[in-house]
């Protein structure tokens, strides 16, 4: 059973700027948070296109119905529907400079970059020994046209960001 706490995604969101574009972002957005210490509740597991959580999802769409949360979906170049996320009122932010920081860091990133970089970072504390290689294995398609080293960078943009847990180091 998921635990929704339609919070959490706003207060994510809110940290964005108040916008994030895309399932994928808010998912690996919220993963981050959760591996940087920033949040401990979302459960997350993997699936396809790395590490997903139902919380997340229920969240949101829960948020989307009866909080402060907008999800516009609109179509996109490729053919497909991306959710777009924002905040029908604009609180202030009660979260650390360093948490918008690294919200906005991993929020702005490329979708592919950022899906690629939280992939790394559940195979690594899953036990992986080669995060990278088992990341590229998994998705290969992806990892062309200098994804993984843009991946590998964004890691190490966030590793640079105070948080209480240290990402781990595998940029």
């Amino acid at each position: 059973m998921p635990q929704v706490n339609p919070d959490l995604v706003e207060a994510i969101v809110r940290d964005a700027g108040g916008k994030i574009t895309g399932h994928t972002r808010l998912q690996k957005t919220a993963y981050l948070l959760l591996v940087a210490g920033f949040d401990a509740r979302p459960r997350f597991a993997y699936r396809q296109d790395g590490p997903y959580s139902e919380d997340i999802t229920m969240s949101a769409k829960m948020g989307s119905l009866m909080g402060n949360l907008n999800e516009e979906e609109q179509r996109v170049d490729w053919g497909g529907i991306c959710s777009i996320y924002s905040l029908t009122c604009q609180p202030e932010s009660d979260g650390s400079p360093e948490r918008r920081k690294f919200v906005q860091t991993a929020a702005g990133a490329a979708s592919v970059a950022l899906e690629l970089a939280t992939s790394a970072v559940f195979l690594f504390r899953e036990g992986c020994e080669d995060p990278w290689a088992e990341t590229e294995r998994r998705k290969p398609e992806k990892v062309s046209d200098g994804r993984l080293d843009q991946a590998k960078r964004l890691l190490a943009e966030l590793r640079q960001i105070e948080v209480p847990t240290p990402l781990p180091d595998i940029a």
